[in-house]
């Protein structure tokens, strides 16, 4: 089976999280990456790939949505050392603004814990919250695309098509 340089892993319980996985995908092309939902598609599916990227929805007060909270602990059984992750997060900075892309931050802390190499930090000007533990020690950055589609759905376009940019670059899949 020939796979693209990048596996795309996503949970979804209201399709957001699921449709800027297929804007990604829209931007990297077919031939980069490849998409799956973690309901239908093991993790394990993830040790195939040097490049990653998880998508991954806050719920409610810094919640992991269903699917991720369902493998949590299967995450711990993987490798991911030789492997570059980037993490995009959804969330509500408005309706949550003290809990903004904690499962994003929850995600990155135990991934990198399990030997990932980061990619995709992503700049925080430009949103309005009170706290996140999706935060880099500098504060400066979310530890990944961080997207609001419930209050900024008009940047969201805008805001895949540099992160996905900075991937390839990160990556070293530009020519």
């Amino acid at each position: 089976m020939n796979r693209a340089p990048i596996g795309l892993f996503y949970g979804s319980s209201t399709c957001y999280t699921e449709m800027v996985a297929e804007k990604i995908g829209a931007v990297l092309g077919p031939e980069l990456v490849d998409i799956y939902n973690i309901h239908d598609e093991p993790l394990a599916t993830s040790q195939y790939y040097q490049f990653l990227i998880m998508g991954i929805p806050t719920w409610d007060y810094g919640e992991l949505q269903e699917d991720w909270e369902e493998i949590w602990d299967e995450i711990d059984e993987l490798d991911f050392h030789h492997r570059h992750v980037a993490i995009y997060g959804l969330g509500d900075q408005i309706g949550y603004p003290e809990w903004f892309q904690d499962a994003m931050g929850y995600l990155h802390h135990k991934l990198v814990k399990l030997g990932a190499t980061a990619a995709g930090y992503w700049p925080n000007q430009g949103y309005e919250f009170e706290q996140s533990k999706a935060l880099t020690p500098d504060q400066q950055h979310f530890v990944g695309l961080a997207v609001d589609d419930e209050n900024q759905f008009d940047l969201t376009d805008d805001r895949i098509a540099r992160w996905c940019s900075q991937l390839l670059q990160e990556f070293g899949l530009t020519s």
